[in-house]
């Protein structure tokens, strides 16, 4: 079955400078392994296309069931020089959420 991806996991993020770190995190154990599958760079690159002008760095913390992305020319110049208020990081941390994400359907009593 395919799934949104909030329904499997939860973000979190930060903004420093010109720079946003993206943080996905899975509600289970179980659901990890399919999250770290099929979301990766380029798949974070192509759901941020036009927003994120800098190189995207994926660091998976597999003991914590997380995946932390590090998006460089990701706020437009910064978020106090930025005039956009839409690309700040926790809009972009919600907007993956919405990726869809393919699961065994005996993990459906692991969603949210």
């Amino acid at each position: 079955m395919q799934v949104l991806l909030r329904r499997l996991a939860h973000s979190r993020s930060g903004d420093k400078g010109n720079t946003s770190n993206i943080a996905v995190i899975a509600y289970h154990a179980e659901l990890y392994p399919f999250i770290r599958d099929q979301l990766g760079v380029e798949r974070m690159k192509a759901r941020y296309d036009g927003l994120v002008t800098g190189p995207i760095r994926r660091y998976a913390v597999d003991r914590l069931g997380v995946l932390n992305f590090v998006c460089e020319g990701a706020l437009g110049g910064g978020v106090s020089r930025n005039l956009c208020l839409d690309n700040y990081g926790k809009t972009l941390a919600s907007a993956v959420l919405d990726l869809q994400i393919k699961i065994p359907d005996d993990l459906a009593s692991h969603l949210r």
